[in-house]
């Protein structure tokens, strides 16, 4: 930033310039970098970039722009997913005292007439057990999101892949130097 000030009369002049930001073309913004191998302005490289951009997204039917929504998307999904499992295994423990309380009962009653404490050691089992299969099915609703949220964020890392190969592909044609 440079500060210039001139004096005219009993008034100051005070000018804030800045320096020029260089203006980001649309391959730069695709993380693609092109460079005009035949000497072609700053004019035409952005009306080849707009034409390779529309041939990519015809040619590979993935426009990059709607990928970043989706993956945005996908996302905010895979997290709701991984709150939703993590709830998956609560209250495994009370279902399974329940269980074992009734089990035991009935063994409590059968084996020494006192269905009470047979109720009360069944519920004890019950309840490490319950825990047990809660933390298991935790477990396995994670893992579950996890793949899913993986496999779609490769499948969103393949379509962007392509297009960027078609878009550099477009660009060469044009004779440009295009790498991403």
């Amino acid at each position: 930033m440079r500060i210039t000030g001139f004096i005219c009369g009993a008034v100051v002049l005070v000018f804030v310039t800045t320096p020029l930001q260089a203006q980001q073309t649309l391959a730069s913004t695709l993380g693609i970098q092109a460079f005009p191998a035949a000497g072609q302005d700053a004019a035409q490289q952005s009306q080849d970039e707009a034409a390779c951009y529309d041939w990519a997204v015809g040619n590979t039917g993935s426009d990059p722009f709607q990928v970043q929504q989706q993956q945005a998307a996908d996302a905010q999904q895979a997290q709701a997913a991984q709150q939703q499992a993590s709830q998956a295994g609560k209250g495994a423990g009370a279902r399974g005292a329940v269980r074992g309380a009734a089990a035991g009962a009935v063994i409590g009653e059968i084996a020494n007439d006192d269905a009470g404490k047979g109720a009360a050691y069944g519920a004890a089992a019950g309840v490490v057990a319950g825990r047990r299969r809660g933390r298991q099915a935790e477990q396995q609703a994670q893992q579950q999101v996890q793949a899913q949220s993986q496999q779609t964020q490769q499948a969103s890392q393949a379509q962007m892949d392509n297009f960027k190969k078609a878009f550099s592909a477009c660009m060469e044609a044009k004779e440009y130097i295009a790498k991403f």
